[in-house]
């Protein structure tokens, strides 16, 4: 059993609800011990980070005192999340003025930061620590034939991620390690305009059409990410991409953990595949 302190963040346990569910049980089967924070709050977000750093890195170390107390790494499943946390280690590790000012703000409500945590990804943990064999050997039911597009997005592995930033791999292993095939496209970590929705639509809705058009075109049948923005961006969006570029997509997006429940066995109710916008049902048939 590994053992780890479990940051889901807002996301989770909200838009990304099915991220939420589905990381329970997959964590189970692969002999995962995921301590929720007691008492966690927000992270402060990529836009509040943007807007006030201290305030936002205040927020962050809060939830990076709480892990401390218990001594193993912090695990968030949310791409956003892991940079705001990550981010703030680093900003606390580096710039004492900064430090500071965020130690006053914790010691007003009577907590202590001293950086002993090391915030991770779930992703990087599957990969890393879990290993695609370790998955591989928990599969009952490969998915053969399956063509999937593995979707990092743009925070997962920069800038300080644990794979190449330009052409990474691992949900790409991760992928094959559940039997099914892993797409080979050009655009799989490019931004797919999440922080743009609300200010630019028209311009994140053309990042969107760009990615979905090179993954069909290179044969995925669904898509995979572990980041809970870029899942909805990808899949709720859709049906609004499809109304302006005349397109007709029709492609799930799945949770990383979705996936690798299927492959595990796992019900489809347990890992709230009705949760995803495109129905994943069709292509996952074969498999349930």
């Amino acid at each position: 059993m590994k053992y780890y302190s479990y940051y889901p963040g807002c996301s989770a346990e909200a838009t990304a609800s099915p991220l939420g569910v589905s990381v329970a049980p997959v964590a189970k089967k692969l002999d995962m011990e995921l301590a929720e924070l007691e008492d966690w709050n927000c992270c402060g977000s990529t836009p509040y980070w943007s807007v006030d750093k201290l305030e936002a890195a205040a927020m962050a170390t809060r939830n990076l005192a709480l892990a401390e107390k218990r001594g193993f790494d912090l695990v968030t499943p949310c791409s956003n999340c892991f940079v705001i946390l990550h981010e703030t280690n680093n900003y606390l590790k580096k710039l004492p003025y900064f430090k500071e000012k965020v130690d006053k703000a914790l010691a007003a409500g009577k907590m202590k930061y001293n950086g002993g945590v090391r915030v991770r990804h779930l992703a990087e943990v599957l990969y890393t620590d879990i290993t695609p064999d370790g998955i591989s050997a928990k599969v009952t039911k490969p998915l053969k034939g399956l063509k999937v597009g593995a979707y990092y997005g743009c925070q997962l592995v920069r800038p300080d991620g644990f794979d190449d930033p330009e052409s990474p791999h691992s949900l790409d292993e991760i992928i094959t390690s559940l039997g099914a095939d892993a797409v080979n496209w050009e655009m799989k970590a490019r931004c797919c305009g999440s922080s743009l929705v609300m200010p630019e639509q028209e311009v994140a809705l053309g990042l969107v059409n760009k990615l979905l058009k090179n993954a069909t075109e290179h044969g995925a049948e669904c898509l995979i990410t572990p980041c809970p923005l870029c899942q909805i961006n990808l899949d709720a969006y859709q049906s609004v991409v499809n109304s302006q570029f005349k397109t007709h997509y029709n492609i799930p997006v799945l949770f990383v953990t979705q996936l690798i429940g299927v492959a595990m066995g796992i019900p489809a109710n347990e890992l709230a595949l009705s949760g995803n916008i495109v129905s994943p049902m069709r292509v996952l048939a074969p498999y349930l």
